[in-house]
């Protein structure tokens, strides 16, 4: 098992074709980013975040930039079960975000005040006019820190 974990390791095993993975490979970025409207034009990242049961869990996830920060969103139909990296990152903020071959480690934070969600959501539908958001939808709209 431990020789397994090392080999996934080394291999990344990153998200692809819908299905999540474990660890993020790239270039580790270190400088902060003043503004993220270069992420207008790349029409989805990979996240990693950390699970319950100690190995990282990468998806593909749709990014928005709002005022030159970085955005990321889950929108689901009521009733729907959570997204697992929704827990995760509930659970552990601290996150890897892959764009192109370039990592970001950063935090999210949950975004509470009306006025910057909707914003948000505007903007995500102005990037991603084709993404509905269901009557009822369970929205969580998290900031990228740091």
């Amino acid at each position: 098992m431990i020789l397994l974990l090392i080999v996934l390791r080394i291999t990344g095993l990153e998200p692809h074709d819908g299905a999540p993975g474990l660890w993020l490979k790239g270039n580790l970025v270190t400088t902060p980013v003043g503004d993220w409207s270069l992420t207008g034009q790349i029409p989805t990242v990979k996240l990693q975040t950390q699970s319950s049961y100690l190995l990282p869990h990468s998806v593909t996830i749709n990014c928005v930039a709002y005022n030159g920060q970085l955005y990321l969103t889950s929108v689901y139909p009521a009733g729907a079960r959570t997204r697992s990296w929704n827990d995760n990152v509930m659970r552990d903020p601290h996150v890897r975000i892959k764009i192109g071959d370039e990592l970001y480690d950063r935090t999210l934070s949950l975004v509470t005040d009306a006025a910057e969600q909707e914003g948000v959501l505007q903007a995500r539908h102005k990037k991603y006019p084709e993404l509905k958001v269901p009557a009822n939808a369970t929205i969580h709209v998290f900031h990228v820190v740091g």
